[in-house]
């Protein structure tokens, strides 16, 4: 339990990769833990789309780059994204995916990778383009972009910690 709670106290986002990819076995592993995220009733509403083929990642990025007006890479060089989506016919899609997202955070931090949270995904896969893309991974508009998790081995050191806001809780 030591080693769970260390690695919540101390994963943070990456924003500098390597370009060689993770392993199957890691991102397996990391998309287990997404798999086991509480859903709202037991309904999973939440899907994971497991994106490693370089081109589809440019394309994705390209995409959330277009969407945030800017023309850098959003991913930060990241050699596999985590495209989660929810299906929003269901009361509690958003909280189901980003319970999802937080796991896939946690565990790849715990395997020893980085990973970082991209925003944007309901924007992108409201696009033409991001509807295309969930044609071919056979899903239809129900679902609603969570986020991109995006993943690798960090190129350099974990971020230093913030300090974190005095009232964060409060004691009744």
């Amino acid at each position: 339990m030591k080693e769970t709670v260390q690695d919540l106290k101390t994963r943070r986002s990456v924003k500098k990769y390597r370009p060689d990819q993770i392993t199957k076995n890691e991102l397996i592993q990391v998309l287990e833990a997404g798999m086991n995220a509480p859903t709202g009733m037991n309904r999973q509403s939440p899907v994971m789309v497991a994106v490693q083929d370089p081109e589809t990642v440019k394309q994705l990025s390209s995409m959330n780059a277009a969407v945030m007006g800017v023309s850098s890479d959003p991913f930060y060089g990241a050699p596999t994204v985590i495209v989660v989506l929810a299906d929003s016919t269901v009361p509690t899609y958003l909280y189901d995916g980003s319970l999802v997202m937080g796991n896939l955070l946690n565990a790849a931090h715990a395997l020893g990778l980085g990973a970082c949270w991209i925003h944007r995904a309901k924007e992108v896969f409201a696009l033409e383009e991001g509807k295309k893309l969930l044609k071919k991974w056979g899903l239809d508009d129900r679902y609603e972009g969570i986020g991109h998790c995006i993943i690798g081995y960090g190129d350099g050191p974990l971020p230093a910690a913030k300090v974190r806001k005095e009232n964060y809780v409060i004691w009744d």
